[in-house]
């Protein structure tokens, strides 16, 4: 291969999401003989920023995205960021952006660029995101449940996020040492969707004061009140620690003997949470509701998964681990990680990326 196709990444920070991580490894270990990566965000806010910075690729701070309205001054908009392609012959643009703005589309191909998205979230409901899709080059998907969004769409493919299992890695960390507690730890973006609260309504329910809570995000929230409150209404602060945001996640999951993903059956649900994969590939016992993007990490153990919404079948499940001998568990946590090194490491999202693009950018 004579000339390296050149991709251009897109997203809006690197502060929140958990795909911001994937981004990261593709633009890491995607063969450098054969791409050349650049990164597009709005902003370099987040401690995470300064680590793609360390990579050393070009990141430029830009808005990619326009207004569409009023609809005739559309193409002025949009030329900055046509222009922007155009002067570095970017081959590929692939959005790594949640919204179904369409505007960055446009100016990538009228700036000579093919256009993948990957679709993060399991939103779907106006017309803007049709309008993406029957514009896009290509469309990824990450579970099993956004294929049916796309029905029409011939040129899309299901390929799972990948995680760094050499870096999420339980031996990197000493094994919990006091059993006499065991620890439930969960990692969110505290957003009202993420539902927290189960969590905490489940232990009051099991009434057992060994039992204790970790709750790892940004507690500056609104909703991190609503939760703090509730836990001082179901006297519970002696169990439930809300312990910030972490740039790195790792050693609060090593030292945890469960995770729980909560997530409510509405608004944006989950794609595909990183988070319990990371827990997974940690070797921790987990526990999620029983949604779309969950249930798809989870297929192969249906036993992990409860009813979304209830605090009771949670309190059940949580329960039946607690009374698990520590060796059943550990045998379990191996069987996860062992899950996620077959099915969604970052190698294999690699490969799989890599293959897209060539296919899509045809170069002797």
């Amino acid at each position: 291969m004579s000339k390296k196709i050149k991709i251009l990444y897109t997203i809006p920070n690197f502060d929140t999401a958990g795909s911001g991580k994937v981004l990261y490894d593709l633009a890491k270990y995607l063969d450098k003989n054969k791409f050349e990566v650049s990164i597009a965000c709005r902003s370099s806010k987040g401690a995470f920023f300064k680590e793609v910075e360390a990579l050393g690729l070009p990141i430029f701070i830009l808005e990619t995205t326009s207004n569409y309205r009023p609809y005739f001054t559309f193409f002025k908009h949009i030329q900055k960021i046509k222009k922007f392609i155009q002067e570095h012959h970017f081959d590929i643009v692939h959005s790594w952006h949640w919204s179904s703005d369409w505007s960055e589309i446009v100016a990538s191909r009228l700036g000579g660029a093919k256009y993948i998205y990957t679709k993060k979230a399991m939103s779907w409901g106006n017309v803007h995101w049709k309008i993406k899709s029957y514009l896009a080059n290509f469309i990824i998907t990450i579970n099993h449940d956004m294929v049916h969004f796309f029905s029409y769409k011939k040129k899309q493919q299901l390929i799972p996020l990948g995680l760094d299992v050499t870096y999420y890695d339980p031996k990197l960390f000493p094994k919990k040492k006091d059993v006499a507690i065991f620890k439930i730890i969960t990692v969110a973006n505290l957003v009202p969707v993420k539902g927290i609260e189960l969590i905490i309504k489940a232990m009051s329910k099991l009434n057992n004061k060994s039992i204790y809570l970790e709750v790892l995000g940004d507690d500056r929230d609104p909703y991190a009140e609503i939760l703090k409150n509730l836990v001082n209404d179901l006297q519970l602060q002696e169990q439930v620690q809300f312990l910030g945001k972490k740039a790195d996640v790792r050693p609060f999951i090593a030292n945890s003997d469960l995770y729980i993903i909560p997530t409510l059956n509405n608004s944006r649900k989950e794609g595909m949470p990183m988070a319990l994969v990371e827990a997974m590939s940690m070797a921790v016992p987990v526990l999620g509701s029983n949604i779309a993007g969950i249930n798809y990490v989870l297929k192969d153990f249906p036993s992990s998964l409860f009813q979304a919404g209830n605090s009771s079948d949670l309190a059940g499940k949580i329960e039946s681990i607690v009374n698990t001998s520590v060796a059943k568990r550990n045998e379990f946590g191996n069987q996860l990680r062992t899950f996620v090194i077959e099915h969604f490491t970052i190698q294999q999202c690699i490969q799989q990326h890599e293959i897209l693009y060539q296919s899509l950018v045809k170069i002797d």
